[in-house]
């Protein structure tokens, strides 16, 4: 019997990060995650992903802080005894233009964007390395590829993950590990979902299909990164966006 594979997906209560961590489950993965509000319903979380099959852990922790990452590494390797997949989901914004930006808001998104996924993949990586295997998929954006009017904190990020990721992928290589970026354009999410028809119609005009992605189709590609069948891509970047960014 083959034996089960886990993911920790980061920041994965909700939205995108949520989704890929119930395709991995639906695929037969056990999955860690965390969350950071405490608002979170835990057992609601852990009541969805066994109805998946998966042994979830699901633990709170903020990833730009060192000790926190290092306790929930430590604990799912506790449990599981490794970690197949990384997906480096946790991300925040603080968006304003450039001269009304403050430097909280700069270093906030930077610290959880960029440093956190720094931080979550070098404890994970460890134990990829004694394994010799393992995939990374690091969330960028668009706008960490052309950039984005009151978002230059944000933008800063996510090219910065653009950077780390082929970085690592050229490190981990030789080991059997494999890292790649998923930069998704506009998808529909809670945060989408409120905004006017005016305003969608304008987002729909700037992409050639002209419809949002779904929150489904991002996690279709991150698991498929994830997966055996993309076991010779490594250190690239796969926009997700309709077209948007060509």
């Amino acid at each position: 019997m083959e034996e089960k594979k886990t993911v920790f997906v980061t920041g994965a209560s909700r939205g995108i990060g949520k989704e890929v961590a119930l395709k991995y489950a639906e695929n037969g993965y056990d999955v860690i995650i965390n969350y950071v509000s405490d608002k979170t319903d835990v057992e609601a979380l852990e009541k969805e992903f066994k109805e998946k099959g998966a042994d979830a852990l699901i633990l709170k922790a903020d990833v730009s802080n060192p000790e926190e990452v290092q306790n929930v590494v430590d604990k799912a390797i506790e449990k599981f005894g490794k970690i197949d997949v990384l997906v480096n989901n946790a991300g925040i914004t603080r968006d304003n233009l450039l001269m009304r930006m403050t430097e909280e808001e700069f270093d906030k998104v930077l610290e959880i964007n960029l440093k956190g996924t720094f931080l979550v993949t070098k404890a994970v990586t460890k134990y990829m390395m004694k394994k010799r295997s393992g995939s990374i998929i690091n969330l960028s954006s668009v706008v960490g590829v052309a950039g984005n009017a009151g978002q230059c904190n944000y933008s800063a990020s996510k090219a910065g993950i653009i950077g780390f990721t082929k970085s690592i992928a050229k490190e981990l290589a030789s080991r059997n590990i494999r890292a790649n970026a998923v930069a998704p354009g506009f998808i529909e999410t809670d945060m989408t979902a409120v905004l006017s028809d005016s305003v969608k119609e304008s987002i729909h005009n700037q992409i050639p299909l002209k419809r949002m992605g779904s929150a489904n189709e991002v996690a279709e590609l991150i698991y498929f990164l994830g997966s055996e069948n993309s076991s010779y891509i490594t250190g690239q970047v796969i926009n997700i966006d309709g077209g948007m960014v060509m």
